[in-house]
């Protein structure tokens, strides 16, 4: 397994640690509910070392971030950040990803789920015809997550930059806790609000940058967060999990993200994309919560009152806010509203749940 430059603080930490995407990752440290509530509560820091950055570069950069991605790319200016996907030729997604625009026009990073790093490389390579220089920094880059209602205000006095008044998806650089080329971008997956920072893994940088966020949140009860905290906060906004609620079978619009997928250029396979739109979708992702006892698991079927297949599970948790089991799943259109009942197969028995509106909290 490959480590962070973290990975010695989460084990000094009594952290739980497992095998994620290749790299020896914390799954939890005082508890999932615990970190959870921290997170929506207070603040909390997340190593997400783990996942990938690519930097392109060029006069034509722009013209292959628009050719392989679902979003506009072209709105974007310096400072900005978009969440995106890079569609497949099989109707189905390579990766979700969030594209920062560096330098309008010229310098871009997209950052790609880990476990995808080399075949999101290889993906956008082929369709580098026109000498984009690409850089895949993922190995020297860290990116950690602080995350919650109180985290900028923490964070404010480490830096001169402006961090408190960032807007959504957006994004400067500076200095930070004494490190230069620091970027600190109002972006994360837990629908708490807070940052993430990239920086360079060089000389003790990480070591200082950790070190200075939880003595400057100290006062604030700031905790390490694991993976497994991050898996329900971002279930309970209906972020989608590449591998779970989205895959390479499954349709951007599918997935309930027509919001990315932007008509107004062409890119992979996107007529193919546009004519589902206006056929209309056979099965949508939707939320649900469960009416009786028992956790939805991801590929468990969903059925209909007769017993008839309808879907499956994506994703289901326990939601530490809400005290009540949560999921979501593809299912048959005309099964999609909300309010909708629906049964989950647990072990043979059918457990009754209703379709909601996400997120959930």
């Amino acid at each position: 397994m490959k480590n962070t430059p973290f990975t010695q603080k989460h084990i000094d930490l009594g952290a739980k640690m497992a095998e994620f995407a290749g790299y020896n990752m914390p799954i939890s440290y005082s508890g999932i509910n615990h970190e959870h509530a921290a997170v929506r509560n207070s603040a909390g820091v997340f190593d997400v070392s783990h996942m990938g950055e690519f930097i392109l570069k060029g006069e034509h950069a722009l013209d292959l971030i628009q050719r392989v991605t679902s979003n506009d790319a072209s709105k974007l200016t310096n400072g900005q950040a978009q969440y995106s996907c890079l569609p497949n030729n099989d109707g189905g997604i390579v990766d979700d990803l969030l594209v920062y625009c560096l330098e309008t026009n010229k310098a871009y990073m997209l950052v790609v789920n880990a476990s995808n790093i080399e075949k999101d490389w290889k993906w956008i390579l082929q369709f580098n015809d026109r000498d984009v220089e690409m850089h895949n920094i993922s190995d020297k880059t860290c990116l950690l997550a602080i995350q919650g209602p109180n985290a900028t205000k923490m964070l404010q006095p480490l830096t001169a930059m402006d961090i408190m008044n960032l807007k959504y998806y957006t994004f400067t650089k500076g200095t930070f806790a004494g490190v230069e080329n620091v970027l600190v971008s109002a972006t994360g997956y837990t629908g708490a609000g807070g940052v993430e920072i990239y920086f360079e893994d060089k000389d003790d940088d990480a070591t200082k940058i950790w070190d200075a966020i939880f003595e400057a949140g100290k006062k604030g009860g700031i905790k390490p967060i694991g993976l497994g905290a991050r898996d329900t906060l971002r279930l309970e906004m209906g972020y989608c999990l590449y591998g779970n609620d989205i895959d390479d079978t499954t349709s951007p619009l599918e997935a309930g993200l027509g919001w990315i997928t932007k008509f107004t250029k062409p890119f992979t396979n996107s007529p193919y994309f546009e004519k589902q739109k206006a056929v209309g979708l056979t099965k949508k992702l939707v939320g649900f919560e469960m009416l009786e006892k028992g956790i939805a698991r991801h590929d468990y079927e969903i059925k209909d009152f007769e017993g008839n297949v309808i879907g499956k599970v994506t994703s289901g948790t326990q939601s530490p806010t809400l005290g009540k089991a949560i999921g979501m799943g593809y299912v048959a259109s005309n099964f999609a509203t909300a309010g909708s009942e629906i049964y989950i197969s647990i072990r043979n028995t059918l457990i009754k749940a209703k379709v909601v509106k996400m997120p959930f909290v």
